[in-house]
């Protein structure tokens, strides 16, 4: 079963797993063309893109919902039923977006109020603002992928995370160096330049979504826009979950790089690479996370309870495939790595020392993020919620804490306290998984499709 799964698994999973990799490449590039600016500048970059993520990918995380809904939809052949998730997906993103904007820049005071390092300081501020711009962008997105995506479109996807790419080099370009006509912006230049990239890549999955009804005769032009309630209340309530996970592992990653950020500049540069790196590997589970989602939620929906048990071990074990491979380069290769952002001796060494630490859970990080998708498949969005509260609140931030500042070992006591916590969710997801999927297989029956 799981052999004839493998082919339509890794058909979804490598545009998505291409799409999260444009995604993180757009950060790559940022923290690249900032290294000219100094030390101070990807420091700045990274702690403004560290802190401003986990909330507003939380926010983005109140759509997942829509991963369930829509594919169990699209698996149950209702596409009037999927029409309505997205436009109550829509409502919900952009009535999200100004609570979002205002809660993320009350971190600017509270980082001066923390004491964080005056020059990455003044670097940080007018960068996050920028980017602070692009929230509700980002949502109307999100919106229109978890659409895209279940209903089984993903190269549209893959598209516009990739040419986004384009659009954000050119505007870096000109931006941050100062080219054709526009004086130099520097860092700030970089948050702008982001901005524009998510315009375009939320105008590319608008125009393939409108593509997409008319080529099979959708009802979108004459369907309501009014929002339905009952359905808004069903994704908040399968999305806050999600939401809560996803912030809960965003800000312990936001508070371990503030930790660095009261460090010296090049302890910071190296946490910074070491994130960066981890991050992209990250983000081919993380497609793969989606694509089991979908598959799994669109089996739920035809009923074949077997079928989406299959998929879920298929996608762990096309997670388990890559992330091994990951681990042996990141233990291989670290120094070659760490050069690629930088020339400094000093940081090279040191952010290579943290990669290797970093190559420990590799494997136990594809596990949980996957683990993670299959479940919301099943419309099972607590249990990663709370294994992630546990695991890095309970575990991994307090053992850091502890071994950066009290043991004194610096960026590399953060590292291990990062890796104890992700191995144990690993561990803990497929477990989970493995249970969930046992007692579907043994007389569970699929959730009702959508709101009626």
């Amino acid at each position: 079963m799981i052999r004839r799964e493998f082919r339509p698994m890794l058909r979804m999973a490598v545009p998505l797993a291409l799409a999260e990799l444009g995604w993180m490449t757009m950060g790559l590039v940022d923290t690249i063309m900032a290294g000219r600016l100094g030390p101070a500048a990807i420091g700045a970059g990274s702690l403004g893109a560290t802190l401003f993520y986990p909330i507003a990918i939380a926010g983005t995380g109140m759509l997942l919902g829509m991963d369930t809904l829509v594919s169990q939809s699209f698996g149950g052949e209702d596409p009037q039923d999927c029409r309505r998730s997205l436009v109550n997906g829509i409502w919900l993103g952009l009535a999200l977006s100004p609570l979002l904007m205002a809660l993320i820049l009350l971190l600017i005071p509270l980082l001066r109020a923390y004491g964080t390092n005056p020059r990455i300081m003044e670097l940080f501020t007018p960068f996050f603002r920028a980017m602070v711009c692009s929230l509700p962008l980002l949502m109307l997105y999100s919106a229109f992928r978890r659409y895209l995506q279940a209903v089984n479109v993903v190269k549209p996807v893959t598209f516009a995370l990739i040419s986004a790419n384009v659009v954000n080099v050119a505007g870096n370009w000109v931006l941050m160096y100062g080219h054709c006509g526009v004086r130099p912006m520097g860092l700030v230049g970089s948050g702008w330049s982001t901005s524009i990239a998510r315009f375009y890549m939320a105008a590319v999955l608008g125009a393939a979504i409108v593509w997409h009804e008319r080529q099979s005769r959708g009802l979108l032009e004459r369907f309501s826009w009014r929002p339905e309630w009952a359905r808004i209340r069903r994704l908040v309530g399968l999305g806050l979950p999600a939401a809560l996970q996803i912030l809960f592992e965003g800000l312990v990653f936001g508070l371990v790089t503030v930790f660095a950020a009261r460090l010296d500049e090049r302890s910071m540069a190296a946490h910074a690479i070491a994130l960066m790196v981890v991050s992209i590997t990250f983000m081919v589970p993380l497609g793969i996370s989606s694509a089991a989602a979908v598959r799994v939620g669109q089996a739920v929906g035809a009923g074949d309870w077997r079928a989406a048990r299959s998929r879920g071990w298929t996608a762990l074990l096309l997670s388990a495939l890559f992330m091994g491979c990951a681990a042996l380069l990141l233990n291989g290769a670290s120094r070659w790595i760490a050069r690629i952002y930088t020339n400094d001796p000093v940081v090279i060494s040191r952010g290579a020392l943290l990669l290797r630490i970093a190559a420990l859970f590799q494997l136990f990080d594809g596990f949980q993020v996957v683990a993670t998708g299959a479940l919301r498949g099943l419309g099972d969005t607590r249990t990663p919620m709370l294994a992630h509260l546990i695991c890095y609140w309970g575990i991994g931030l307090p053992v850091a804490y502890v071994l950066c500042f009290q043991v004194a070992w610096g960026a590399p006591g953060i590292w291990v306290g990062l890796s104890a916590a992700i191995i144990l969710l690993g561990s803990a997801l497929v477990l989970a998984w493995r249970r969930r999927a046992r007692t579907a297989c043994t007389g569970m029956r699929p959730s009702p499709r959508g709101v009626r």
